[in-house]
């Protein structure tokens, strides 16, 4: 299916549906600075099992933006009005970086809605450090616009040898663009919601299944970070993907998947 367009929030939230119509729905949500188009290399293995329903964020890809700052109770209530129009009563979140606490947020504030959230290189809080380095970012984009920060993200997505593999090529392509892609005003509005994270001491009151996975050398979501919050969790459990910095279903996309089609099916 092509993108398509639906009026949330004042705002037009791009998106697509692909997959087994009548099968159970996955949402997949996109992190800062990426679109959609992050998963498209889960897509062949959720295809054949599950409906799945993948959107732009505000101001990220083809959504709009809005003035910011945003908070997370609004990105939650973006996806709960798309949702909602779409007639999607229950759904298995994925969402990694922005779109793990995302979908943390939306399972946190709407269970009902929820049958199981995987959360993927994100944290659940924000220190002071955390929350100074993306006022400097956000400081960087306004100024400078996202080639600016092209290079560093890359850098942070990527472990050093996934940046410099030529087998990669094709992935640090789609990286770079949907970077680029990114609206000034949808990452600075982003950015200022993570400097207001504060999921951790709701963690304990999660009720529904959680899975978590991280790269092994995530410097942004630390692997003992979310180790903590996995152990925060009722039910929760952490896997570690190898070789990976901060997008692992894009630098390895073979374990990322075993992973996530394990944790996808494991109450089936």
């Amino acid at each position: 299916m092509t993108l398509q367009r639906a009026f949330i929030n004042g705002v037009n939230i791009a998106y697509r549906i692909d997959g087994t119509l009548g099968r159970p729905w996955v949402v997949l949500i996109n992190g800062l600075a990426t679109d959609h188009r992050m998963w498209d290399r889960q897509m062949s293995m959720l295809s054949d099992h599950f409906s799945v329903l993948r959107y732009d964020a505000r101001g990220h890809g083809n959504s709009e933006a809005s003035a910011g700052p945003y908070s997370f109770d609004l990105l939650v209530s973006d996806l709960i009005g798309l949702m909602d129009g779409l007639g999607l009563e229950q759904a298995q979140l994925v969402g990694l970086s922005l779109g793990g606490m995302t979908a943390l947020g939306v399972a946190l504030a709407h269970p009902g809605l929820v049958s199981r959230v995987i959360c993927c290189d994100a944290r659940a809080d924000a220190p002071d450090p955390y929350v100074a380095s993306w006022i400097s970012k956000i400081a960087t984009v306004r100024q400078n616009g996202m080639a600016a920060i092209v290079d560093e993200t890359i850098a942070r997505w990527f472990t050093e040898a996934g940046a410099k593999s030529a087998a990669n090529q094709s992935v640090l392509d789609l990286a770079r663009d949907m970077i680029l892609a990114t609206s000034v005003e949808g990452y600075c509005g982003c950015a200022a919601a993570l400097t207001k994270l504060n999921f951790l001491p709701q963690l304990l009151t999660l009720s529904v299944p959680a899975h978590f996975i991280v790269g092994s050398n995530d410097t942004a979501a630390p692997p003992p970070i979310m180790a903590a919050m996995a152990s925060a969790t009722p039910s929760g459990y952490l896997d570690v993907i190898e070789a990976a910095a901060h997008m692992p279903n894009l630098e390895q996309p073979h374990a990322f998947n075993a992973y996530l089609a394990r944790a996808l099916t494991s109450h089936i």
